[in-house]
């Protein structure tokens, strides 16, 4: 039995994400087409629909690399265009697999969560 999949975006990037779908959303009202944000936005909900077919499709990040302020037991990692990157969590139980989306992030955002540096 395959147990249903919601993903369910959270503060951050849940904010990130409606931010973005009001820029989309005024681009398209003044004609403009495939502008960087309307192709992040596409890749967010290509990336979306891949995770509800496999919760496990990002790239799982190590338990000791996890940021503290996360607070969680897993996150996993999917790239998106231009180097942005979506975090997000597993959690199920007997009844569905829920994957909670944490961050939608940009490069440098990236870098400054994980505590990577420029060299």
């Amino acid at each position: 039995m395959n147990k249903p999949v919601r993903v369910i975006l959270l503060d951050e990037a849940d904010i990130e994400y409606k931010k973005l779908n009001e820029i989309v959303g005024q681009q398209t009202s003044d004609g403009k087409e495939n502008t960087f944000e309307m192709q992040l936005l596409r890749s967010i909900k290509q990336k979306v629909e891949f995770i509800k077919s496999n919760p496990f499709y990002g790239n799982n990040i190590p338990k000791k690399n996890i940021p503290r302020n996360y607070n969680v037991q897993n996150l996993w990692r999917v790239e998106l265009i231009n180097f942005w990157r979506m975090l997000y969590t597993i959690k199920g139980d007997q009844i569905e697999i829920i994957c909670f989306v944490l961050g939608i992030v940009n490069h440098d955002r990236y870098n400054k969560i994980f505590g990577y540096r420029k060299k």
